[in-house]
């Protein structure tokens, strides 16, 4: 019997270490469910592909396979013959399609290869690779955002928890003062409405906890939402300690605005591409007349090189260059505008913080006070000496201070959180 109820207690105690999350699982569990962070890691993939057809279009070499049939009979009259020529060699009398346009027919049948030659296509890869970055940049701020939102809601069920904590603590005190009051009203020592006044406030204490209750469960439900999660259990939350790191940075934020700057960049040497000079090497092998009966005869090859080169426009390049100048200006003025906001931002927070924290001093010794004066009004309730008015005031006076204190610590938590974002 002792061993069935060990092996059931320990089947308990692993459930309920089972059932208890930690902010990592919820973060964790964010980051793989997240929808834009996904769509921009599959961009990120695309872009390199891209990078990799680019570099084939404009490194690698083309074959293709080209077929041509055209049958351009006639009715020749020559000689005051009429007949029907499926080919023709020369006829000047004829009835049908012009030969020089037909030239009598087309047989065609060739494999050609071009091989592109100091063709530029290294700018297309460069931005396409850029485009990447970009994007897989774009995933990387898209997780932090949603850390930042997962950690806060986490915060929140904390507070429901602890507030759960809170009344579950004031109810364990009443129960032990009714039983006291009772003794005393059996003996006379008190009256009944005093009894009545702590049975009052007990059931004010369950209501408050009914209402936490619902507030942790709506909470977690909004948590499992942010990480991507549709089991609806209710479970324990770890506590957790959050810490200002020891120094500042904006390095993971600023690093938009770099790879905002090389993509433009790519873009006006992607532009430029085009005024170089594009050389290809050509060349085919197969059959190509015009002549049906010299088909035999005219299988051959042939090579050689096709060159471009742009060598004016309307001063199109400089127009671009220009509004790529001033692109390029706007992300600077971004990225400085930035730097002088974060900085106040993070100053403010850090203000506010050290606010909080004085006060969090100040409510734990009013609450140990309390504490205390509570511990002799007890004594003094037992002798009769004290009313439960004065001791209910008492209490609710101290139990103001504690929600206080609750808060306070949420908030704390939150400003660190924020902090933290931006001290990125």
């Amino acid at each position: 019997m002792n061993k069935i109820f060990s092996i059931f207690f320990l089947l308990l105690i692993a459930g309920q270490l089972q059932a208890q999350k930690t902010l990592g699982y919820y973060l964790e569990t964010a980051r793989v469910n997240s929808p834009l962070a996904n769509d921009n890691e599959n961009k990120a993939k695309v872009s390199e592909l891209e990078a990799e057809r680019l570099s084939a279009v404009y490194n690698r070499p083309k074959i293709d396979l080209n077929g041509n049939f055209l049958f351009a009979p006639i009715l020749s009259t020559e000689n005051n013959k009429t007949r029907f020529e499926a080919n023709s060699n020369g006829s000047t009398d004829y009835y049908g399609y012009d030969l020089s346009s037909t030239n009598g027919g087309l047989y065609q049948g060739v494999a050609k290869l071009t091989q592109p030659l100091f063709n530029g296509g290294k700018a297309f890869e460069k931005q396409a690779e850029i485009i990447a970055e970009v994007n897989r940049n774009m995933a990387k701020l898209n997780i932090h955002d949603l850390e930042k939102l997962v950690t806060d809601q986490y915060i929140l069920c904390l507070k429901d928890k602890n507030q759960i904590a809170f009344v579950d603590s004031m109810l364990k005190l009443l129960d032990n003062q009714t039983n006291l009051v009772k003794k005393l009203v059996d003996n006379a020592l008190l009256k009944p409405s005093d009894l009545s006044l702590v049975n009052i406030e007990q059931k004010n204490y369950r209501g408050l906890r009914t209402t936490f209750k619902a507030n942790y469960r709506s909470d977690l439900m909004d948590l499992n939402v942010l990480s991507g999660i549709k089991d609806t259990t209710l479970v324990e939350l770890e506590k957790i300690d959050l810490s200002v790191p020891p120094r500042e940075t904006n390095n993971a934020f600023l690093e938009k605005y770099r790879l905002d700057s090389l993509n433009l960049l790519a873009g006006q040497e992607v532009f430029e591409a085009k005024y170089k000079p594009q050389l290809n090497f050509v060349a085919d092998a197969g059959l190509n007349t015009t002549y049906a009966p010299d088909i035999p005869n005219r299988f051959g090859l042939s090579a050689g090189l096709n060159f471009t080169w742009n060598l004016f426009d309307g001063r199109q390049k400089s127009i671009v260059q220009n509004k790529t100048d001033i692109q390029l200006q706007t992300v600077s003025f971004y990225r400085e505008n930035f730097l002088k906001k974060n900085g106040v931002r993070k100053n403010k927070l850090l203000n506010e913080l050290k606010s909080y924290e004085d006060r969090m001093a100040i409510a734990e010794a009013q609450l140990e006070e309390y504490d205390n004066l509570l511990t002799n009004f007890r004594k003094e309730i037992l002798y009769g000496q004290l009313s439960i008015i004065d001791y209910i005031t008492t209490l609710k006076n101290r139990n103001m201070v504690e929600r206080d204190f609750i808060l306070l610590k949420t908030n704390r938590l939150l400003l660190i959180n924020a902090y933290n974002y931006w001290n990125w």
